[in-house]
């Protein structure tokens, strides 16, 4: 037997479901919020780790596994350096561990409190907290990859693991409202995930389930979030009609009075959809309305983390592209796009590329194809042939591309450029 191999880690991870990869981008995340740099691992520094060949990994990276995991190095079989390692007992788990790694399994957790003769765990709003850490994370992932199964199915996975902990102790109602809350929002991360993938089906189950997640949390903020999606989803299926109906649902609640954050956000989707059912009038009045909101709200006020890692006024910007786009009023869409790739935050990489691909299309419908072929190239690989929404629209810009100007050099750089996105991603 290979003493030196980190047989805790591989237990653990295979207990929650996790790749070398998925583990990797989970710490990658956690180092980002602890140092302000995205970490630099992958699944080979994973499988390095499980192997003993990495046995005490750098202060970050011990700080970041803790961070996911909820354990200290030592409890996930990391051995300090000039200490021997042990071999653990096969078979055996500490069932006082599982308590320990709430976040990482609680549906173990409840399997603990379930053992009879037993006093039930009090599960109180520090198991809330590491809840919402995980949340963060795949909002994190979201907004670097968007639209992939994989974010949807751990998203998925994490509201149920939300509501088995629900069953795993005693807790006050206000504990509870919070699962509910946190079970509705990793729900509603899978509903955009699948939104954002053009997977309409599994969008409105996850949909269905959220909704009524959300009303027993009682939280305004969730409640907003998935109406707002809805709206949202229904707009890239063509049902305007349905889509104002579900924004409005979003827009109706107390917390868009509160929060005029929350007001500019919903009039800036309402806009979208106005665009989408060739509103002008609608649009331009929408939009008017949701830079005031804006303009109008607190910069410091506490707001849910899903809402403060997108909205600003570089995502404005990319509902009026949106909007004007459709509409057909190509250069005002170009001018937003610019002023939305100006201010967008670093971390928004799939925005990036559905904005710089957005761009493109408005420049090619003026007649700048060189310009356009430009702007369509700087979208990665990764976004080009992986995520849903950008494929599809680089694939329209194709077609309208050799339309306008068949046979001509652009039309060949163009195609060159996309058959080497294939080899490379």
């Amino acid at each position: 037997m290979d003493t030196s191999r980190n047989t805790v880690l591989e237990a653990w991870m295979k207990e929650h479901g996790h790749s070398a990869n998925s583990l990797a981008e989970a710490v990658n995340t956690a180092a980002e919020q602890l140092t302000g740099r995205t970490g630099g691992h992958d699944g080979s520094s994973v499988r390095a780790w499980k192997s003993g060949r990495i046995r005490w990994p750098n202060a970050v990276t011990r700080k970041a596994l803790e961070l996911v995991t909820g354990l200290p190095a030592t409890e996930l079989g990391f051995v300090p350096r000039g200490r021997a390692q042990s071999t653990p007992a096969p078979q055996q788990e500490d069932p006082d561990m599982k308590r320990r790694t709430l976040v990482g399994g609680i549906a173990a957790a409840a399997a603990v409190a379930a053992t009879p003769g037993t006093a039930p765990r009090r599960i109180g709003m520090s198991d809330v907290d590491r809840l919402q850490q995980r949340f963060a994370e795949i909002i994190a992932s979201d907004h670097r990859h968007g639209g992939q199964l994989g974010i949807e199915q751990r998203a998925a996975a994490l509201a149920d693991e939300a509501l088995n902990l629900q069953n795993s102790g005693a807790a006050t109602q206000r504990v509870r409202s919070h699962l509910y809350a946190c079970a509705a929002s990793f729900r509603s991360s899978a509903m955009w995930a699948a939104i954002d993938g053009r997977r309409y089906d599994d969008a409105q189950r996850h949909m269905r389930e959220a909704q009524a997640l959300a009303e027993m949390s009682g939280d305004q903020g969730i409640k907003f979030r998935i109406w707002s999606h809805a709206g949202t989803m229904y707009r890239h299926m063509g049902r305007p009609a349905d889509a104002l109906a579900a924004n409005d649902v979003a827009r109706n609640l107390n917390i868009t009075r509160r929060d005029p954050m929350f007001a500019s956000l919903g009039l800036a989707r309402q806009a979208a959809i106005h665009g989408a059912a060739q509103d002008r009038t609608g649009t331009r009045r929408a939009f008017d309305q949701a830079q005031d909101a804006m303009d109008r709200a607190d910069p410091h006020a506490a707001r849910p983390v899903w809402l403060i890692a997108f909205y600003d006024q570089a995502e404005l910007h990319s509902l009026a592209l949106s909007a004007y786009l459709t509409l057909g009023d190509y250069p005002t869409a170009e001018s937003h796009g610019h002023r939305c790739l100006a201010s967008l935050r670093p971390h928004m990489v799939r925005s990036r590329a559905i904005t710089t691909t957005r761009l493109a299309h408005a420049q090619l419908h003026q007649g700048d194809a060189d310009a356009a072929t430009t702007a369509a190239m700087q979208v990665p690989a990764t976004a080009a042939t992986q995520h849903a929404r950008v494929s599809r629209m680089l694939q329209e810009f194709g077609a309208a591309l050799r339309a306008k100007a068949p046979g001509s050099p652009t039309v060949q750089t163009w195609t060159e450029h996309t058959a080497a996105w294939r080899t490379s991603a």
